[in-house]
C-alpha cells in the first residue's frame, strides 16, 4: 500500500515540479520583465531549489563517448555484451584510426567492473570507468531496476547474482581481471570460489573495495541496523509490491524511494547544507558550483528497486549469518571455500573515513583466501576518503587508480607469461 501511496503522490508533484521549473526560468532569462523585477534572482534560486526537491529523477546515461589512450583521444561506444532478465553486462568498445593506440588497446588488459545492486544504479561507477578506460578494455555489470522486470521472469536471489557473476566471467575470458565495488565483494568472493573448487580458470586478479566481507568488524549504522532487526522485521516493513503501471507488477520489492530516504537520513545535516549551498551559488551566480550540485544530486537521487528475495537473502547471509566467514555459505547445494583459489591475486582496498563498509571488512578477504600465496596478496589504504572517495573524485584519479592499474599490470604480465609457458608445453612433449 505504502508503494502505491508514494505513486499517488509522485503523480501529484509532478506538475508542481514543472510550475516550479518553468516560474525559475521566467525569473531568470535575460529577456524576461519578470527578470527586471526587484529579488528576481533569489525568486528564481528558489523555485529551482523547488525544482530539484519535487521532481522524479530517472537513470542518468554513463555519457561516455571519449578516451585517451597513449596521448590520442579515441571514441568509445556502449554496447550491450549480455542481456539478462535483471541485468546487462555492458562493454565501452573503443575505436581508433591511430595505429599505434590501436596496437596498445588491443595489449591491455580486460576488467570486468561489477556494480553494486543495493539502490543506485551502476552510473554511480561512471568515473570509475572512465579511469579505467585509458588503460583496459571495460565491462560493467548494469543492474535493471527491478520494478522494470515482469514477473514471469521469476524470482531474482543471492544465489541468481553469484550465478551472474560467473556467467560474465566467462564471457569476458580466462584473462580478466575482476573488480568489485562495495555489495558485491561477497558474492563475487563466491563467484570466484565456486570456480575455483570446480577446477575452472579464474580470474587473473581480483580487486574489492569498500565492501563488508566481514561485516563484524568495525560495525557501522548501515551494519547495525541489519544486525539488530529481525530477518521478519525487514520483510514486513521495507518489501512491497509494485504497482500497476510499471512492468514489474505485482514483483516484491525493496523500493527505491525507501532506500533513498535511508541514504539521506544517515547524513541529514550534509544534505541540508548541500541544498543551501546550491540555493547561495545561484544567487552568486556561480554557475560551475550549481552544476557540479546538480551532477551529483541527478545521480545520487536516481535509484532503482531490488527484488525481495535478494535483498532478503543478502540481509540474512552477510549481515545476519555471516556465512561466509563462518564457513557456511550455501550457493544452490555447494559450499562457497575461499580457501581453494589459489591462481588469483587479491587486492583490497578501503577508505579511513568510510561510512558504510568499516575498517577491516574489505581485509578480511586475506583470511578467507589462504590458498592465494601472501605474494600475490595485497591492500591499500586511502587516506581522507569516504566510502565514494575510494571509486570516485579525485583520491580515486588521484590516489586509488594508480595503485589499481599497476596491481593489473603487474599480473596480467605474468598471467601472460604463464599461459604461454603452459601453451608450450605440449609442443615439447610431442617433439620428443
Amino acid at each position: 500500500m505504502l508503494y502505491q501511496i508514494y505513486e499517488t503522490q509522485r503523480a501529484l508533484m509532478s506538475p508542481f515540479a514543472e510550475f516550479a521549473s518553468a516560474t525559475a526560468k521566467l525569473y531568470e532569462h535575460p529577456l524576461s520583465p519578470f527578470a527586471q523585477l526587484p529579488m528576481a534572482q533569489r525568486v528564481s534560486a528558489g523555485f529551482d531549489l523547488l525544482h530539484r526537491l519535487a521532481k522524479e529523477y530517472e537513470k542518468p546515461p554513463f555519457g561516455i563517448t571519449s578516451a585517451t589512450v597513449d596521448g590520442v583521444e579515441i571514441a568509445v561506444q556502449e554496447q550491450v555484451a549480455v542481456n539478462k532478465p535483471f541485468c546487462r553486462l555492458l562493454r565501452f568498445k573503443r575505436f581508433t584510426d591511430d595505429a599505434r593506440a590501436l596496437e596498445t588497446m588491443k595489449e591491455q588488459p580486460t576488467v570486468l567492473v561489477v556494480a553494486p545492486l543495493s539502490g543506485h544504479h551502476s552510473t554511480l561507477l561512471r568515473d570509475t570507468v572512465k579511469s579505467l578506460l585509458h588503460d583496459h578494455k571495460v565491462y560493467i555489470t548494469d543492474w535493471t531496476d527491478a520494478r522494470m522486470v515482469p514477473l514471469t521472469e521469476g524470482a531474482f536471489h543471492l544465489d541468481d547474482y553469484v550465478e551472474y557473476v560467473q556467467e560474465f566471467i566467462r564471457h569476458c575470458g580466462p584473462r580478466v581481471h575482476v573488480i568489485s565495488v562495495c555489495q558485491p565483494t561477497v558474492p563475487v568472493l563466491a563467484a570466484v570460489s565456486l570456480m575455483a573448487s570446480r577446477g575452472e580458470t579464474t580470474p587473473l586478479t581480483m580487486t574489492m573495495m569498500g565492501g563488508p566481507i566481514d561485516a563484524r568488524k568495525s560495525p557501522t549504522a548501515v551494519n547495525n541496523l541489519a544486525m539488530n532487526k529481525s530477518h521478519s522485521w525487514f520483510e514486513n516493513n521495507v518489501i512491497f509490491r509494485v504497482p500497476a503501471n510499471f512492468p514489474g507488477a505485482g514483483r516484491r520489492v525493496y523500493p527505491g524511494f525507501l532506500q533513498h530516504t535511508g541514504f539521506v537520513a544517515m547524513n541529514p545535516d550534509r544534505h541540508l547544507s548541500s541544498h543551501y549551498d546550491y540555493f547561495a551559488d545561484l544567487i552568486k551566480g556561480d554557475d560551475g558550483s550549481a552544476e557540479s550540485h546538480r551532477q551529483f544530486y541527478d545521480e545520487y537521487n536516481a535509484v532503482l528497486d531490488m527484488p525481495a528475495e535478494y535483498y532478503l537473502d543478502t540481509i540474512k547471509t552477510v549481515f545476519q549469518d555471516f556465512a561466509l566467514v563462518n564457513h557456511t555459505w550455501q550457493v544452490k547445494g555447494e559450499l562457497v571455500k575461499p580457501q581453494d583459489i589459489t591462481g588469483t591475486a587479491l587486492l583490497t582496498i578501503e577508505g579511513e573515513l568510510d561510512d558504510i563498509s568499516g575498517a577491516g571488512q574489505t581485509r578480511a578477504a586475506h583470511d578467507l583466501c589462504t590458498g592465494i600465496p601472501k605474494s600475490r596478496q595485497f591492500h591499500y589504504d586511502v587516506a581522507g576518503a569516504g566510502h565514494y572517495g575510494i571509486f570516485s573524485g579525485r583520491r580515486w584519479r588521484e590516489k586509488v587508480y594508480p595503485e589499481v592499474r599497476s596491481f593489473i599490470t603487474r599480473f596480467n604480465e605474468a598471467g601472460v607469461a604463464q599461459q604461454d609457458n603452459v601453451t608450450a608445453l605440449p609442443k615439447k612433449k610431442r617433439s620428443r
